[in-house]
């Protein structure tokens, strides 16, 4: 089966788990959930498992895919450990459905591109790292946008149908400290692998790129918006902000950097 093949199976086995919270205008953990959700996980993760088996297919898509696929498991894990979760899938499912139409669109581009890197164990180590990292704050952010738009809800006093089916403001910034707090060890452990790789194959500590930049700088945002948090207590809009910053940068350094080498470069 052809990349672009892959990339819209993956991409239609997403349309019914996203749908899923508008059509019953709730998102509720019962069966037909758990059902839909894992066969949105099961597309991107089929796509990913047979374009990436034996080797790593350094292309935007391929990402995207990946990331997707990780994401939407880390969400099923949350929604376990914390139901209250399950009313994120509003925004996360259609996210993740636009990152998969971005990565079927690309497709034909990166197969004429042939990017392909022998996958070994490091490799394989910084992959997880990478896209762990990015998931965990995927899911962060998209907590820290559904309490932006309930806090903007109640101070307008106007809740909408939309707003009554995402998660109240107190759970949905539970779920973003405990989320960023779990993206900073796993980016903590990232630059650190990283750095002592660097040093062991080149003597230097610290590569000057845009991908080692923007990544550090992530790091020190979740770290100055946890720790002022446990300081000062900050919450709602203004941590809101802080954590789609910190997502921003976190973008930049993964999928930004890749597009802009891969298709602008």
């Amino acid at each position: 089966m052809s990349t672009l093949a892959l990339s819209l199976s993956a991409l239609v086995s997403l349309v019914p788990a996203t749908l899923l919270p508008f059509a019953r205008r709730m998102a509720k953990a019962d069966l037909l959930f758990w059902l839909l959700l894992a066969a949105a996980i099961a597309g991107p993760l089929g796509y990913s498992l047979t374009a990436l088996t034996g080797h790593w297919e350094s292309s935007l898509p391929a990402a995207l895919w990946l990331a997707v696929a990780v994401s939407l498991a880390l969400f099923a894990l949350v929604v376990v450990l914390a139901p209250s979760a399950a009313r994120l899938a509003p925004l996360l499912l259609p996210y993740a459905f636009l990152l998969g139409a971005l990565g079927t669109g690309l497709s034909p581009l990166s197969a004429e591109l042939g990017l392909s890197t022998p996958l070994d164990a490091w490799l394989a180590v910084h992959i997880a790292v990478s896209v762990a990292t990015y998931a965990l704050c995927t899911l962060a952010a998209v907590a820290a946008a559904a309490a932006f738009i309930q806090e903007g809800a109640l101070k307008r006093r106007k809740p909408s149908g939309f707003t009554r089916m995402l998660p109240s403001v107190s759970d949905a910034e539970w779920l973003v400290l405990r989320l960023l707090a779990a993206a900073e060890v796993v980016l903590g452990l990232g630059i650190a692998t990283g750095i002592a790789k660097l040093y062991v194959s080149s003597g230097t500590v610290l590569a000057v790129d845009h991908k080692t930049l923007l990544s550090v700088l992530a790091f020190i945002v979740i770290a100055a918006l946890l720790f002022l948090h446990h300081r000062s207590g900050l919450r709602g809009r203004r941590a809101a902000r802080l954590v789609l910053i910190a997502y921003l940068l976190i973008t930049l350094a993964y999928p930004g950097v890749k597009f802009v080498t891969d298709y602008l470069l």
